[in-house]
């Protein structure tokens, strides 16, 4: 069974961390028989009247629970760790969610709204009847996004990984095979669509993070020659605050 945990908006334009750390670290506080599966970074809407600090972002952990106990071990250590690691000063939220779950639909739907439009924390309570969504400081609009990370990555169409494995480990060439052996899908996006091999090498650039498509991590690339492949982005930061405490200007998860 998986657990899906939104985490938005625990940091402040000068912070040392961000939501993306902040959930990549939840993995340090898991009960016995949970294990962390992977953290998926969500896009949210961008726009003048969103208080964000850099990206307007959100992050959820998917946690699997191995030996099928209760989750509400899991809920009361994530809300600590929420506690103990937001910065003062941002606005953090907490949504948890159990794979399944009749509210996850709803959940699906008010995350694609915040994609596109300006919603509300009574928007985000709503879509999240039945499963915990919490606010634990400032205004509390980090519920919002929160609500928004759970309902996307549950979809398993948005996003992309920023913790998955040893994601973090690999060079700047590495084999098919190897990413395949890690659970990622290499899938060409080139016009013809060709079949990477599991010989084939991918130029990574130092930054690997998989798409989440499919409920599963995939790695789009392009061919740059025989046996050759790169992936289609790349590491960028961008610096944009607009007086919110939104996602981590620091992290560039």
């Amino acid at each position: 069974m998986r657990i899906y945990v939104g985490f938005d908006d625990t940091d402040t334009v000068d912070a040392d961390r961000g939501t993306g750390k902040l959930a990549r670290w939840l993995e340090n506080e898991l009960p016995p028989g949970y294990r962390l599966w992977g953290v998926v970074r969500q896009q949210l809407l961008l726009d003048d009247a969103i208080a964000y600090t850099s990206h307007n972002s959100s992050a959820c952990a998917i946690i699997e629970n191995c030996d099928g106990s209760s989750v509400d071990d899991l809920i009361s250590r994530a809300v600590a760790h929420l506690q103990r690691h937001f910065i003062p000063g941002s606005d953090p939220g907490l949504c948890v969610a159990v794979e399944g779950h009749s509210s996850l639909s709803a959940l699906t739907a008010f995350g694609r709204r915040c994609t596109q439009d300006i919603v509300t924390q009574k928007d985000a309570l709503q879509a999240a009847a039945g499963v915990h969504l919490s606010g634990h400081g400032g205004t509390n609009d980090g519920i919002i996004g929160a609500a928004a990370a759970v309902g996307l990555t549950a979809h398993g169409w948005c996003g992309r990984f920023i913790e998955l494995g040893r994601l973090r480990d690999f060079p700047e060439r590495v084999f098919v095979s190897d990413l395949e052996r890690s659970g990622i899908a290499v899938v060409s996006i080139d016009r013809d669509a060709h079949i990477p091999g599991p010989g084939d090498v991918v130029e990574t650039k130092g930054w690997v993070r998989p798409r989440l498509w499919g409920s599963r991590p995939v790695l789009p690339v392009v061919s740059r020659g025989k046996s050759l492949w790169e992936t289609v982005e790349e590491r960028k930061r961008r610096i944009k605050g607009n007086g919110g405490g939104k996602d981590g200007r620091k992290d560039l998860l």
